[in-house]
This record gives structure tokens, C-alpha cells and sequence, in this order.
């Protein structure tokens, strides 16, 4: 009968979507200032940038919400500054201006490929940055917005590290992904020695007993005491923020 033919014809098969998933739904993204110098000696590498914007877009078209500190070391340096001649305080400022450079850099090309962003500045400076307010920041960051953190802290005597820190905590962030110019971290600095061995994963302790230069001491202590990740791979391939967010293996983790 018609019905029975119908009955037992056979659908088509269809192969299955493989969709990927991230694995954090907010992260902190710690950007160097220089990772920005790409294949300069001082300033702004735009091509890096541009590498930086379109990562973080794929990153942001998965729902993730991002937020980004970056420093400015490769505009000036506090300490440079410091040996220079000048107070630390004033040197640590001039510094934090940097980040602000950084940070109007990368909004510009992240908005030219089609990401709203907002940046905030824990200095005051309304002509060019929102101020650092955290509800304002995570509502930023409901709406989608990736949030640029300037300034630092807003004191002397703090890193960006120490910022990128502090900021993921008040923005309750999964995870902090710094970003770096070394795909890990190693026992010794593996441009120095051919022999530094790669650590895949460590916890706080370990980094702070070993004084390993991955983040200063006050970071890894505030993230040590809030249990918060930190995930250390290099920006140099492209794809390793997505594939940071996508829980895959790469670069080196802290954690408890």
C-alpha cells in the first residue's frame, strides 16, 4: 500500500553538528604592552593589534564575555623611569598613561572589525575613557561590550598584573588568560636556556616558592586567595585565546 511505502522509506542521514562550546562564560584577558610591539623596538605594532582584535572577535562571537587589561611597557616603563631619575609614584603614572594609548589603540580596531567596547580608566580622564565603575563594567559586559580596562589600578606601586587581578575578581571572572610573546611557563627563561623545561601546570604556591616571572607576587597571591585560574599561553598563534576559552591543551595553567 502507498502508506506502507511511506512508512518504510528511509530518511536521509544526516551527520551531526560538532559545535564547540566554551568552557568560561566571562574572562579576563591580560594583554602586555609588549605583546604590542609585534616586530618593533618601541610603540604600537598595528598589524599585532589588529591579530589581538580579530581573537578576541572570535572569541566574542562564541557568547563569551570579555574583558581586556593592558599594559604599557612598550611605550615607557616605571622602573626605566625610575633608574632614569624620576620618583617611582611619578614614573608608575607615566605608565599608566601608557596603558591608556594601548587601551584607545585596541578599541579602535576591535570597533573597525565590528565589536562594541567601552574602556574604562581607573584615572579620571573623561574625554577619552568612561571611569572605572565595577556595576557599570560588568553591565558593560552583560550587553556584550568587551570592557578595556586602562590606567591600571589607578595607584602607583601596582603592576597591570596586578590590575588584570584585581579587575577579574570585581568582574567575577572565570579565568584570567594572559596572553604573552612564550607559549607556558618554564622553569628558567627558555631564551636564556635551551634547556628550561616546560611546566604545564602549577599551583600559586609553586610559582611564588620558585619565583617564577609569570605575574608579580601580589597577583598570584589575590588570585591564590580567590581561586581564580590563570591560564598562560602565547599570542604569537593565532587561535590560542579561542582555544584557551575552548578548555583546550595549551600553554601553562595555575590553579589550586
Amino acid at each position: 500500500m502507498p502508506g506502507d511505502a511511506v512508512q518504510s522509506a528511509e530518511k536521509p542521514v544526516v551527520d551531526p553538528v560538532s559545535i564547540e562550546k566554551p568552557v568560561f562564560d566571562r574572562v579576563l584577558v591580560k594583554v602586555s604592552g609588549e605583546a604590542l610591539l609585534g616586530s618593533q623596538s618601541f610603540g604600537i605594532d598595528q598589524a599585532m593589534v589588529e591579530n589581538i582584535a580579530l581573537q578576541i572577535k572570535e572569541v566574542h562571537q562564541l557568547g563569551v564575555e570579555i574583558a581586556v587589561v593592558v599594559g604599557g611597557g612598550n611605550i615607557i616603563r616605571g622602573v626605566k623611569v625610575v633608574e632614569a631619575g624620576l620618583d617611582r609614584a611619578t614614573g608608575d603614572y607615566m605608565g599608566m598613561l601608557a596603558t591608556t594609548i594601548n587601551a584607545l589603540a585596541l578599541q579602535n580596531t576591535l570597533e573597525k572589525v565590528g565589536i562594541f567596547t567601552r574602556v574604562l580608566s581607573a584615572i579620571h580622564m573623561a574625554e577619552v575613557a568612561e571611569p572605572f565603575i565595577r556595576r557599570r563594567a560588568v553591565r558593560h559586559l552583560e550587553k556584550k561590550r568587551v570592557v578595556i580596562f586602562a590606567a591600571g589600578t589607578g595607584n602607583p606601586y601596582f603592576t597591570t598584573d596586578t590590575a588584570a587581578a584585581l579587575r577579574a575578581m570585581e568582574i567575577r571572572a572565570d579565568v584570567i588568560l594572559k596572553a604573552t610573546k612564550v607559549d607556558g611557563i618554564y622553569d628558567s627563561d627558555p631564551k636564556k636556556n635551551r634547556d628550561a623545561k616546560f611546566l604545564r601546570q602549577l599551583t600559586y604556591l609553586e610559582v611564588l616558592e620558585k619565583g617564577l616571572k609569570v605575574m608579580d607576587a601580589t597577583a598570584v597571591s589575590l588570585c591564590m586567595d580567590n581561586s581564580l585560574p590563570i591560564i598562560v599561553f602565547s599570542l604569537l598563534n593565532e587561535g590560542n585565546i579561542r582555544d584557551a576559552v575552548l578548555g583546550k591543551d595549551i600553554g601553562s595553567i595555575i590553579k589550586n
